[in-house]
């Protein structure tokens, strides 16, 4: 799987919440992230609770339906602290 953003987003991200976009893509190989549907009314967008380097992180991101893992190609829309809600939902599994 291959991710992308947009990087005027990326700027943004960073100023409010302090994480790159990036970290979203180390966080989305976490074998242990806990994903589930958006029901933003944007379009198909997931939510993702995942772990980088010791930190609990919430990416948003669009999950391609179609067409080989390997090849296919998401986008990764934010990356924000998680909230010790979402820390004990990772850590309890789901």
């Amino acid at each position: 799987m291959q991710w992308t953003w947009d990087d005027t987003k990326d700027r943004r991200n960073r100023a409010k919440h302090g994480l790159p976009l990036s970290m979203g893509e180390v966080g989305l190989n976490d074998p242990l992230a806990i994903s589930v549907p958006d029901p933003h009314p944007d379009g198909d967008r997931w939510i993702s609770i995942c772990a980088v380097g010791g930190r609990t992180v919430v990416v948003v991101h669009t999950w391609p339906d179609d067409g080989d893992r390997e090849e296919a190609v998401g986008r990764i829309i934010s990356v924000r602290p998680a909230t010790s809600h979402e820390r004990k939902r990772y850590e309890d599994g789901g």
